[in-house]
């Protein structure tokens, strides 16, 4: 793969976003034109999990050939963006040797590494002090957890350990050669220190993780270099890399395009991530007992939500029927979702039996066998389950933020892959009451770009940003019925 084209455009309005979520990922392209925000995609690619060394893992080497290769592909569109920034899911990572070089496999949160793990840890740190000092919600999947599942499993590799990146800084370092741990990423750790925003120290003292491993926190915005030498080579641009929230759900709260304090945002994709954005965190006790987290933003602005399973059983679903020769799209899994509208069953989507389990079919009618309800024995009134039981979800989770905040909400704006999914949001905004704003599609990768904008001086602040995006792009509204 060369990348030395002679016709490319060098105009420096053009920002790429490297856009990574758990089932695929895609380099958008970025630029302002007559006054409104353009998007144009360049390249997509899937990502699944692979099974290595008795874990659930992500692919990390093809990962980062098909962001080399969605770089390669823009460069041979003609594009020579002036930027650029990864953004991927929370939680995981990597460690590197003194030399740099990875001697880990990248675990996936979906891996069950970590059960019991946080009974380990309740004995040295009770989850209340935890969560005071973070902010961070309990799931059993927190890099912290992980950590601790390797001190167990494979103490040797945290010996070799020296350095501790996330997904996306990983992928930025390799493209570089520049480490740096970027602040909302490093927040999902549950290992920083909300109020301080850097790395809780006397927390990892406790739990005997090496402090080594943890690298200065870098705030989204920051330039973190050029391209090295072999990378340009191969890709065939020349590019800066600026990080942006590399969070992706960081990235979509920037993208929500709201004036109104009293909306909610969901972003919506394999999980859907229900909440507001705060100026400072809340470690209450009654923010812990409902699990809210307060997740790192822009700016140093908290992210207080809850993380909810999300589209990730519907994905599932389609991948199972696929798997057996029966091959839909997502429309016509909606259609047979409406033939069995009249089905009634309500399943917990936050239940971990979700977040892996053989059949995602096999495990919802379980689930309502398990509570006496209705049994569904067609796929339409498994899917209508799942929908329910979303639209359920985000119910009681906008009910516990009125409660927790002290704020009456009016309407919920959602941006994401799961914006176009109308008849959620249809079931969502007549369950809650509420109207819903849908839209844009690409918030992540959008959020990703708005920062190289606002870091390169072509876009003054996020409330410019947000006006731009209102100027841009569609907002379907959805009224209760």
């Amino acid at each position: 793969m060369k990348g030395n084209f002679i016709k490319m455009k060098q105009d420096n309005r053009y920002h790429l976003a490297v856009d990574i979520g758990a089932s695929s990922g895609r380099h958008i392209l970025g630029y302002i034109e007559d006054g409104k925000l353009i998007l144009k995609e360049i390249y997509r690619f899937e990502n699944h999990l692979v099974q290595r060394h008795n874990h659930l893992c992500w692919d990390v080497d093809e990962l980062f050939e098909q962001i080399k290769k969605g770089m390669h592909e823009c460069a041979k569109q003609g594009y020579s963006p002036k930027t650029m920034g990864i953004d991927t899911w929370g939680v995981d990572f990597v460690l590197l040797d003194e030399h740099g070089k990875r001697i880990s496999d990248a675990v996936s949160y979906r891996d069950l590494r970590t059960t019991g793990i946080i009974d380990q840890v309740e004995k040295i740190v009770p989850f209340a002090e935890h969560y005071l000092h973070t902010g961070i919600q309990y799931q059993p999947f927190n890099t912290v957890y992980q950590l601790l599942a390797i001190q167990k499993e494979q103490p040797s590799l945290l010996d070799q350990a020296q350095t501790l990146l996330m997904m996306p800084d990983y992928f930025q370092y390799r493209l570089t050669g520049n480490i740096a741990q970027e602040y909302t990423n490093a927040t999902t750790t549950a290992l920083v220190d909300a109020s301080t925003k850097n790395w809780d120290f006397d927390l990892i003292e406790r739990l005997h993780l090496p402090k080594r491993i943890f690298q200065k926190i870098t705030s989204s915005g920051t330039v973190l270099g050029k391209l090295t030498d072999e990378i340009k080579e191969e890709t065939g641009l020349d590019v800066e890399v600026i990080l942006p929230a590399s969070h992706d759900t960081g990235s979509a709260f920037i993208a929500v395009p709201t004036k109104d304090e009293h909306s909610v945002f969901i972003s919506s994709g394999t999980w859907s991530l229900l909440g507001v954005e705060n100026s400072v965190p809340i470690t209450t006790d009654k923010s812990m007992r409902l699990n809210f987290t307060n997740e790192g933003g822009y700016q140093y602005r908290f992210r207080f939500l809850k993380n909810i399973m999300g589209l990730w059983m519907l994905q599932q679903i389609r991948r199972e029927l696929k798997d057996a020769g029966n091959t839909y799209q997502f429309i016509e899994l909606i259609e047979l979702a409406k033939q069995a509208k009249d089905f009634r069953a309500i399943v917990d989507v936050n239940d971990t039996r979700f977040l892996a389990p053989k059949s995602m079919l096999d495990e919802v009618v379980t689930a309502c066998k398990d509570t006496g309800q209705a049994i569904p024995s067609t796929v339409g009134e498994v899917l209508q389950v799942v929908y329910q039981s979303l639209a359920y979800c985000y119910k009681q989770a906008i009910h516990q933020l009125e409660k927790i905040t002290e704020r009456k909400f009016t309407c919920i704006n959602i941006v994401g892959g799961g914006c176009q999914d109308m008849y959620l949001h249809q079931l969502t905004a007549d369950v809650t009451g509420l109207t819903v704003y849908a839209g844009p599609i690409e918030g992540t990768a959008l959020g990703n770009i708005l920062v190289q904008m606002i870091t390169s001086k072509e876009i003054k602040d996020i409330a410019e940003a947000r006006k731009f995006i209102r100027n841009s792009f569609e907002i379907k509204e959805i009224k209760p019925r």
